[in-house]
């Protein structure tokens, strides 16, 4: 392999992170959050590689999307967040899982904070159009 082809082992990783992100996005997505974005950031840090960022209208609604997300990623993703910052303020909640961190705002922290910016040279992933949700509903 040349140096600019990455691994099988890191090629699969990324593939897990992105499919990982696209999926809280689209948990963020079905309880009503907004201004999703997805930040790929593998070209600029080895910390992680994606953020998804999203503004929440309440702190009701920020602990919904959070326990969701949580609910979502341990039962069909069988990942456990390794860390959560920020949940009992509700203006900035942050959900560690490795290579994917979460971070859901209220607008007037989202505006302040504003990540986008800040990692103004990550690539934006775009958010695939919804088929039928891919996501059982079934009881």
């Amino acid at each position: 392999m040349t140096e600019s082809t990455p691994s099988p082992k890191s090629i699969r990783e990324n593939a897990r992170g992105h499919d990982l992100a696209i999926a809280i996005a689209r948990i963020i997505e079905e309880t009503r959050g907004k201004d999703i974005r997805i930040l790929d950031l593998r070209s600029v840090t080895e910390v992680f590689d994606y953020f998804v960022i999203a503004t929440g209208s309440s702190r009701r609604q920020m602990h919904a999307v959070s326990d969701e997300i949580e609910r979502v990623v341990k039962a069909e993703w069988g990942d456990e967040k390794r860390g959560i910052e920020g949940y009992d303020e509700s203006r900035w909640i942050v959900l560690d899982y490795g290579d994917v961190i979460v971070q859901l705002f209220d607008a007037d922290s989202r505006q302040y904070w504003d990540l986008e910016h800040l990692w103004g040279d990550a690539k934006r992933v775009e958010l695939p159009q919804s088929e039928e949700s891919p996501r059982s509903t079934d009881s």
